[in-house]
């Protein structure tokens, strides 16, 4: 666990860190899900999260998810997540 977040809202609130050593599991790096849609929606701004706003205790890794994303050429299919 570590204290604060830079670039989130929670600043100052203990959270926790992957033990991941940075890597992300290539199953969220194969295919876009609703979360990171809205993610990559919002520019990966944290106080318009919707999971941001629920403040849960953990470092959000979905901008490297997005990137990795991205990185892959895996493109968002709008089509998937709008009514």
């Amino acid at each position: 666990m570590e204290k604060g977040c830079s670039n989130c809202p929670n600043k100052g609130a203990e959270v926790f860190v992957p033990q991941t050593n940075g890597s992300i599991s290539n199953s969220l790096i194969q295919n876009w899900t609703q979360q990171a849609f809205e993610c990559y929606s919002i520019n990966c701004d944290c106080a318009l999260c919707s999971i941001d706003r629920k403040k849960y205790s953990f470092v959000c890794q979905m901008p490297k998810v997005i990137k990795e994303l991205l990185k892959n050429n895996i493109q968002p299919d709008i089509s998937l997540f709008t009514g």
